[in-house]
């Protein structure tokens, strides 16, 4: 699987792959296709709970290296040994004799849900569905919320020297980051601080001209307490040009009696996955390598996650 480059936008490829290497004496295999999306689908008999995982990862790809019980490339632990695990979880279920039970794989993660968006719209849901991402082994009781906007900043140019004569954007950019910085949003018992971050920053001005017009994209980690205050904080900016894209609230989780619980600041498809009377979200490796050049995890990992995923459905059905 990590010899197979599927960076978000290459899942076909790898999806192919998965379509035959998957397949075993109990279970059948679906594929669904849309314009947005290409998701499998792998049953033993009528499924009441679904693991779950992505496809995709993030760019750039990185080979495969092993370096003894440490095993390295891109979407070791995001989400590539989720798959592995889930699966060997389902063969073993298979072996002694379990059905109803279902393995499902979405593309478009890492670039907006657009596999888990497609599935909840054109599938059926279940009762259970427990979701892959790099948890350290801990079932999630929470996750903090998404809030993502457009800004665009108009400015005047003029000539550098004469500043009086215009209007600079990267000043009231400035402005307005200060104004992040100062501000207090509220901490929530559960999850904590509220964290943001800007990305896609433009402002395509000579040196010696103001600047005219700055443009970025801001992306917030809200809150059980926070959520509504932040749509409100950047609904009531004055003199920018603001688009919501919306985002996810924050969640509670399905957890497991005798299990460790967390929470995380990371995102998902559990929340667009709708569906499902509980949602659950656990698996091995570590968010710290996740998206970064080291991303790694180790067998002993995947052995102790293929044990937990077995546990969870058992108490789920029990």
């Amino acid at each position: 699987m990590l010899r197979i480059d599927s960076t978000s936008g290459k899942e076909a490829e790898f999806a192919c792959f998965l379509e035959s290497a998957l397949r075993t004496p109990g279970n059948r295999v679906q594929r669904f296709e849309s314009d947005d999306a290409l998701n499998l689908l792998f049953t033993w008999g009528t499924p009441k709970f679904y693991f779950c995982t992505h496809m995709d990862t993030v760019p750039p790809y990185i080979p495969l290296t092993v370096e003894g019980d440490v095993v390295r490339g891109r979407g070791a632990c995001d989400a590539k040994g989720q798959i592995f695990s889930m699966f060997e979880a389902c063969k073993e279920l298979e072996r002694q004799g379990y059905t109803d039970f279902a393995l499902l794989l979405l593309s478009g993660e890492e670039t907006g849900s657009f596999g888990a968006k497609a599935f909840t719209r054109d599938c059926p849901g279940g009762e259970t569905i427990l979701v892959g991402e790099p948890t350290e082994g801990k079932m999630v009781s929470a996750s903090k919320g998404t809030k993502s906007f457009q800004v665009r900043i108009p400015g005047k140019a003029c000539h550098s020297g004469y500043p009086q004569l215009g209007e600079s954007a990267v000043e009231k950019f400035i402005t307005f980051c200060n104004l992040l910085a100062a501000t207090s949003f509220p901490v929530d018992s559960v999850l904590g601080e509220t964290t943001w971050n800007i990305g896609k920053l433009t402002s395509d001005n000579p040196q010696n001209i103001l600047s005219p017009e700055v443009t970025f994209r801001i992306y917030f980690r809200t809150t059980f307490a926070s959520d509504a205050f932040v749509q409100e904080f950047m609904a009531s900016q004055q003199g920018m040009e603001v688009t919501a894209f919306g985002g996810d609230t924050p969640m509670s989780y399905f957890t497991v009696e005798g299990i460790p619980s967390t929470t995380v600041a990371f995102g998902s498809d559990a929340p667009r996955l709708e569906k499902f009377a509980r949602r659950a979200l656990c698996g091995p490796g570590s968010i710290r390598f996740a998206h970064t050049p080291d991303e790694q995890i180790s067998f002993s990992e995947i052995e102790k996650a293929v044990k937990q995923y077995i546990t969870i459905f058992a108490k789920s059905a029990g």
